[in-house]
């Protein structure tokens, strides 16, 4: 499910590049969606990237994490302890993408000029949800520097409500936060007994 997300997302996004009328009707413009209900615009979005390189980056990230957060599904439905994997795995990155841009729509509704793109918040959830399953693993931060992956968990979420607050960069780190923090409760919803396995391979 990883491949073909990145696949439906890498065609829509090249297509996008190039017809601007698809790129503004997809965008997540906070006025729009509040005030004209074009709520599809809570997803679509999250199929456009800003150039080569926005894309390149999310798609990286989810490559290297969704297939190991679909595993961990499996795991648990092979248990009998959650449903159907396949639609579990959807509705985290699905859902993730959607609810990241709550506090965007919330903040910018009565602005027509924003607009927001990008698989960001999305990806942000398989991150943590990844993190959740298994938080001592090593991952790289700055991809250089190996770290616990709680401790970049911690350090993210630090660093997305500093530059949210400092502003200027034209990055929507509410989105990034947001998603974070579903990805990591997401499998707390699903079966509250994880959360013992989680301080389990912390302590």
């Amino acid at each position: 499910m990883t491949l073909l997300i990145i696949g439906i997302t890498v065609a829509v996004s090249l297509l996008a590049f190039s017809n601007r009328g698809l790129f503004e009707k997809m965008q997540l413009n906070a006025y729009q969606v509040y005030h004209q209900k074009q709520w599809y615009r809570v997803v679509s979005h999250g199929f456009l990237h800003a150039d080569m390189i926005h894309l390149f980056v999310n798609m990286i990230v989810l490559f290297s994490f969704g297939e190991a957060v679909e595993q961990r599904f499996s795991l648990l439905e092979s248990r009998g302890m959650i449903g159907d994997s396949t639609l579990h795995f959807l509705i985290l990155y699905f859902a993730g993408m959607a609810i990241a841009t709550l506090t965007t729509i919330r903040k910018h509704k009565d602005n027509y000029n924003y607009n927001a793109i990008g698989a960001s918040g999305a990806v942000s959830a398989v991150v943590f949800a990844y993190i959740f399953f298994s938080p001592t693993n090593t991952l790289l931060l700055m991809g250089v520097i190996p770290i616990p992956a709680i401790l970049f968990g911690i350090l993210y979420l630090v660093y997305s409500q500093y530059m949210r607050r400092r502003g200027g960069d034209r990055v929507n780190h509410d989105a990034h936060f947001v998603g974070a923090v579903f990805g990591f409760l997401y499998p707390i919803l699903l079966e509250p007994g994880l959360i013992k396995v989680f301080f389990n391979q912390l302590f």
